[in-house]
């Protein structure tokens, strides 16, 4: 099916942005955490180290059970119904116009990254004592973020067979790197190709979930682990605490707003 002007222009957009460098937010942590890395380096100690990494791997490894994945799929219908959208399932608004579903998603993303920096200035009060506890609410978070804007978009990813797409977001927004946003985009392609032929997305790589996504915690833990060290810097950990998750959030708003935004026109095109 043809894309109309503005899919055209979203198209670009996601292609420029596939391409692109990292975002100001993005680019302003690396500067910021420069310093910070050499601060935790000498006060940090490797039990605190591991304890976080743990943390990490934990929850990643939880996307293996559907039973953690939570969001509300009524309250995407009625920020729907609130822009105009006359429709009585989430799987409708995958034929309503990208221009209205693109409002509707940008509505999830201050609330959560909002959320998400109360939650990280708070258990950054706690120095190494909260981090472990942190990363499990970050984590929790933006994964309902992740769905929400999928649904958003007509696609409720709620469920063990996302788990491709889910860590390829998380990967792009710890990574904020070419590479890993290639890979998303690889795999939107094939979730793509199976929504328009009923053929059942299950991912890009076939075998089990350790087979697909084998490398992907590694990486988003390597990328988040150090950052989140550094709100065992006294005095400091509040607000370091803060805006780690406030830039985490929204890098993981950005990355899946392109994704799926991706995935809306894979799927129209090839239908």
């Amino acid at each position: 099916m043809r894309l109309n002007d503005y899919e055209k222009e979203a198209k670009r957009q996601i292609e420029a942005w596939h391409h692109g460098e990292a975002s100001f937010v993005a680019q302003a942590m690396n500067w910021a955490m420069q310093p910070m890395d050499w601060v935790v380096k000498r006060t940090v100690s490797p039990d605190v180290v591991d304890q976080v990494d743990e943390a990490v791997s934990d929850f990643l490894s939880m996307l293996n059970d559907a039973s953690g994945w939570t969001y509300d799929p009524d309250n995407v219908l009625s920020g729907a119904r609130s822009h105009g959208m006359d429709i009585s399932a989430v799987a409708e608004l995958r034929d309503m116009p990208l221009e209205k579903l693109d409002r509707l998603a940008r509505t999830y993303v201050s609330e959560n990254a909002i959320l998400a920096a109360v939650e990280g200035g708070g258990t950054g009060l706690g120095g190494a004592l909260l981090i472990a506890a942190d990363i499990p609410l970050l984590f929790t978070i933006n994964l309902r973020l992740i769905q929400q804007i999928g649904a958003a978009y007509g696609f409720s990813v709620k469920g063990p067979e996302y788990r491709p797409i889910v860590l390829s977001i998380f990967n792009v927004a710890a990574s904020s790197g070419r590479d890993a946003k290639g890979d998303a985009l690889r795999e939107i392609n094939v979730a793509g190709a199976a929504f328009a032929h009923g053929t059942g997305y299950k991912g890009r790589v076939s075998g089990t979930f350790r087979d697909q996504n084998r490398h992907l915690p590694r990486e988003i833990a390597k990328n988040i682990v150090g950052r989140k060290l550094a709100q065992a810097i006294p005095v400091a950990g509040a607000a370091i605490g803060a805006g780690i998750n406030y830039w985490f959030t929204t890098e993981t708003a950005e990355s899946a707003y392109m994704l799926f935004r991706a995935l809306y026109l894979e799927r129209k095109e090839r239908s």
